[in-house]
């Protein structure tokens, strides 16, 4: 049960950085794609509605963390606080940002673009935390900074790579001019690999299954887990089969 558990833990950071690694990818490059009013329109309609659906991995990579291995989640969020406050503070910033950009226009996309960038920095931090030798406390800044600015680099390539398939107009100009013209779709999958494999490497050195909860809760949450997931899976790839087409201008009222 605690290899299943971890299993699942993983799966869903997996899931989360892949999908939700693209809208914040989208976010950090809002400036450069979207370099008006219209322009910025379209490159918020490119996050509606994966970002809502992409953000469910992350909430249930959470409850997976704290449900099956307590004791490792008090102890990584108290070491780690320094570097989660990023974290949780960009992923606010950048949904109050998408929310309010419609009655705000101007502060709602300063506020996308600064909670992404938020986002990306403080996920690369914890990174490079993981990989330490000393995994609940911050990497010092020596290893830090480097980290948290090639995995911010990620991001923007993987958001970059996400605009050039979801965009239209000159927004998806300049991403697919920036993703080599017709490397997209290539680029988008290369980086999708790395995305999802980067969470996994960085907890695959925690020690999971020895400070997994008791057997009774686990043989209480694994199964449920393990129903959920496809429903997951489905809900998700429905979400992109109805809404998955390339953003239009006129998709722009949703934000």
């Amino acid at each position: 049960m605690e290899l299943t558990a971890a299993l699942l833990l993983g799966l869903f950071f997996a899931g989360y950085f892949l999908l939700g690694g693209a809208d914040i990818g989208l976010g950090m490059l809002l400036p450069y794609l979207g370099r008006d009013r219209a322009e910025r329109d379209l490159v918020a309609a490119g996050f509606w509605p994966m970002f809502l659906a992409n953000e469910v991995w992350l909430v249930a990579a959470a409850g997976v963390f704290i449900g099956c291995f307590p004791h490792l989640e008090g102890e990584l969020f108290s070491g780690l606080l320094l570097v989660l406050v990023p974290v949780i503070a960009g992923w606010m910033i950048r949904d109050a940002g998408i929310w309010w950009r419609r009655q705000v226009p101007s502060a709602g996309d300063a506020l996308i673009f600064v909670g992404s960038w938020l986002l990306a920095l403080g996920w690369g931090w914890a990174v490079a935390s993981l990989l330490s030798e000393h995994h609940d406390a911050p990497a010092p800044f020596a290893v830090g900074a480097p980290t948290a600015a090639a995995v911010a680099l990620l991001f923007m390539t993987h958001g970059m790579g996400y605009a050039a398939l979801r965009l239209t107009g000159r927004p998806f100009q300049r991403a697919r001019m920036m993703a080599g013209h017709r490397a997209g779709g290539n680029s988008f999958a290369l980086t999708s690999v790395v995305m999802a494999a980067m969470p996994v490497l960085a907890g695959a050195g925690l020690p999971l299954t020895e400070h997994a909860a008791g057997e009774e809760s686990l043989r209480l949450l694994v199964p449920v887990l393990i129903a959920v997931l496809p429903l997951l899976i489905a809900a998700q790839a429905w979400l992109w089969r109805t809404f998955g087409g390339r953003a239009e201008p006129t998709d722009r009222a949703y934000f």
